[in-house]
């Protein structure tokens, strides 16, 4: 078997519908197989996976064990050649695996791929590459200086080496896997794709940017971005200077005191309104259940040419491909009044996120 696409949900099920359905697609010509395993979901993600994707390969934890020791026990069970550790709330491109599997079947050497990320208005995720956080750049990060902590030199369509990969999105292969003892347990979450990727680095494997694949992260859905969020990033990065940079007692509290600090004068999260003006659908016809559920008019269009300010677009899966999707929504990023939501293929809900600080937004109908 040449993939394994390991997902780790929690609680998350329409996100977790959609993310399924690109995987699908993007995996119709190559031998693979989908791992979901759950975190012990209060919803009702276990019943929906079982009921519309019965070749998943599902696994239930009966609580919480974070994010490392749930992708660790998944990839137990993996036949793939390449491991895919994949967030439930992303979509695919149809070609997004085979291009990077080609890729990386030319590299020798190789550690742990990523590509580019953009979030549910089509903004660039730079966390999609990233420098070794030394603790300068790290510090500076915190404090709202970013330049050296994220891999600025590198563009965001350019194909390079990289050292530091998000865990949203990695591929490796089974075998570099076990080799770096996948993800180190003492993280319960965050921290935890930084450290990979620096073992992958520390062994002698080259990691790897791809920006010439596309895919979507909702970010924020499985966690907030709230003082508990900050708290447990905060930790981890201690975790990681613990691990990796101990130096001395005054290096060690020069870190402590670091991470204190940026705690306390991190930014609070913003969170913006939106008015819609009006719903286009992007669909070759009108969906009438959804007409009726949104109580608004609804514009349809093949396309979106000429779509007006204000305007929430609603990307019709059953007409367009993700790939598509993702093309559009990079097209019209540039528009700020502009949101977006996406009917997945054969689905009764829409479903979206504005921003990378708050949940997305499902309506059912």
């Amino acid at each position: 078997m040449k993939l394994s696409v390991v997902i780790l949900n929690y609680n998350v099920r329409y996100f977790l519908e959609l993310c399924l359905k690109s995987v699908e697609a993007a995996i119709s010509n190559i031998d693979a197989e989908i791992i979901v395993i759950d975190n012990n979901s209060k919803d009702s993600s276990r019943e929906m996976v079982k009921q519309y994707f019965p070749d998943v390969i599902y696994m239930q934890n009966t609580e919480n064990v974070g994010f490392s020791k749930a992708n660790n026990q998944a990839v137990k069970v993996a036949q793939g050649e390449y491991v895919c550790i994949l967030n439930p709330d992303t979509v695919v491109s149809e070609d997004t695996f085979e291009k990077l599997i080609e890729f990386a079947d030319t590299k020798t050497n190789l550690g742990i791929v990523g590509c580019k990320l953009i979030d549910g208005i089509g903004n660039f995720l730079p966390e999609s590459k990233r420098n070794i956080p030394i603790v300068k750049a790290a510090l500076k990060k915190m404090l709202g200086k970013s330049n050296d902590y994220y891999a600025v030199q590198v563009s965001k369509n350019e194909i390079a080496k990289v050292d530091i990969l998000v865990g949203a999105f990695m591929l490796l292969k089974r075998s570099v896997y076990n080799d770096i003892e996948g993800f180190d347990e003492d993280y319960f979450m965050y921290g935890e794709d930084i450290d990979i990727s620096y073992k992958a680095v520390k062994k002698g494997y080259v990691n790897y940017y791809y920006g010439d694949t596309t895919v979507i992260h909702y970010k924020g859905e499985s966690t907030l971005k709230d003082s508990s969020y900050a708290r447990r990033f905060y930790g981890a990065m201690q975790i990681f200077y613990s691990k990796h940079f101990k130096k001395n007692v005054f290096f060690d509290t020069m870190v402590w005191f670091g991470v204190k600090v940026a705690f306390l004068l991190r930014k609070p999260p913003v969170k913006y309104d939106k008015t819609v003006g009006q719903y286009v659908l992007v669909s070759e016809k009108l969906n009438q259940e959804l007409l009726q559920n949104l109580k608004k008019k609804v514009e349809l269009f093949t396309d979106v040419e000429s779509i007006q300010d204000n305007s929430e677009i609603i990307f019709d899966a059953n007409y367009l491909t993700c790939k598509e999707i993702i093309a559009y929504l990079q097209t019209l990023n540039t528009n700020k009044t502009l949101s977006f939501k996406i009917l997945p293929k054969n689905s009764r809900f829409i479903i979206g996120s504005d921003d990378s600080i708050n949940r997305g937004e499902v309506i059912l109908f």
